[in-house]
């Protein structure tokens, strides 16, 4: 299967889609930063209070470690655009195809490398 390299409307797009998610993903990181901290084990609280607290806190730095993943995806596919190279696998350097980054603009690879690595 062929796939043909990006257009300029279509790069400035996901260029866009890029910038917007960076911003995002950064102002909810911001925002979620008090509920990673420990739980102070000193607060006088109920036992089943804390244990909730602590749940919690769990819960809040397991989905802060997959969005920060996802804004360093999103920061290296910034700066593979900066050089000229967004939009291109990582793995076989063919083009990653319009597609597949409307969906996922971070894509560091095209379906098939990305499928291979799955497997």
């Amino acid at each position: 299967m062929i796939v043909a390299e990006l257009e300029p409307d279509q790069l400035e797009e996901l260029h866009q889609a890029l910038l917007a998610e960076r911003l995002r993903l950064e102002e909810f990181l911001q925002l979620t930063k008090e509920g990673s901290k420990p739980v102070d084990l000193g607060t006088p609280i109920g036992r089943l209070s804390r244990m909730d607290a602590m749940q919690q806190q769990a819960m809040t730095k397991a989905s802060r470690s997959t969005l920060e993943t996802k804004l360093l995806q999103v920061r290296a596919s910034l700066e593979a655009y900066r050089k000229g190279v967004y939009g291109e696998c990582r793995s076989c350097e063919e083009p990653i195809g319009y597609p597949r980054l409307k969906a996922c603009p971070e894509a560091p690879f095209c379906l098939s490398c990305q499928d291979s690595r799955e497997r």
